[in-house]
């Protein structure tokens, strides 16, 4: 069997690769969402003083309030650190186009022309849901740090080390960012011709499960509140990805059927014109 190269990876004439060529194909998608990361990072590092003091607002709010809360360094570069990690987590936001393109490509790979176009429907939508996300998980931080407070005396000090805050802030923003791009892959898979929009409907209680857990991870345990606000996003994109997959089934199915109809058609004009043939 003859191989033959497409980009970076190796496939066979038949259009498959090796477990060898998989994992060079991911290498070199990790190399690139790295760079693209590390870019982001250099630009990041201007927009780094202005993220932290957005993050610091919850903080701000509660001192407005009259409650002692203070973000504090414990070590003498804990100040670098934090505007260096400020400017890799820009840099994923920046990045995003490219390591979700990334994550797509190595996904589904080997699609033909036509189904390429898929790429762009799938950053044009992943891209603005996963900024969506980052806002979301920005509208809960203030509710999250205003009720993990509240389990403290007033009087006592609501002190926080600046590199737990904001590893805490990132994460979450990170997660919910991703929790809102995920059933975009279920539409994708769909309409790749891997997954059925009934089958996904029909998982709806599982899904729902693994949402409200996602949600529960995500969150503090303490902060039900904000569990459920984050869920019930997720669980409508759910339901609105099933809804766009039966919709793209039901046309697949009609064209299909609408081609075995023109094919059968072929074939009884073809049988009608041998037996003309034949007759004469």
């Amino acid at each position: 069997m003859v191989a033959k190269k497409t980009g970076r990876s190796t496939r066979d004439s038949e259009g498959t690769m090796s477990l060898g060529a998989h994992l060079i194909e991911l290498r070199n998608r990790l190399i690139i969402c790295a760079v693209a990361i590390v870019v982001g990072l250099v630009a990041g590092w201007y927009f780094s003083e202005w993220v932290w003091e957005v993050l610091r607002l919850p903080f701000v709010q509660l001192e407005k309030e009259g409650r002692a809360a203070l973000i504090q360094y414990t070590d003498i570069s804990g100040g670098f650190n934090t505007r260096l990690q400020i400017s890799l987590f820009i840099g994923v936001l920046l990045a995003c186009p490219v390591w979700l393109y990334q994550i797509w490509a190595f996904i589904v790979p080997g699609l033909k022309r036509k189904e390429k176009r898929y790429a762009f429907g799938f950053l044009g939508t992943a891209v603005p849901l996963f900024l969506l996300g980052i806002y979301s998980g920005w509208v809960l931080l203030p509710n999250i740090v205003r009720v993990m407070a509240t389990f403290q005396s007033p009087e006592d000090a609501f002190n926080i080390e600046a590199r737990n805050y904001l590893d805490f802030a990132t994460k979450l923003l990170i997660a919910v960012g991703v929790g809102f791009v995920l059933p975009l892959f279920l539409v994708l898979l769909n309409f790749i011709g891997v997954l059925r929009g009934k089958s996904i409907l029909r998982s709806w209680r599982l899904a729902l499960l693994c949402i409200i857990l996602f949600a529960a991870i995500t969150t503090p345990a303490a902060d039900l509140g904000s569990m459920f606000l984050l869920a019930l996003p997720i669980a409508v994109l759910y339901f609105a990805a099933a809804g766009v997959a039966i919709l793209n089934d039901r046309r697949v199915d009609k064209r299909r059927a609408q081609e075995v109809a023109d094919y059968e058609l072929e074939l009884s004009g073809g049988a009608d014109s041998n037996a003309s043939t034949e007759s004469a």
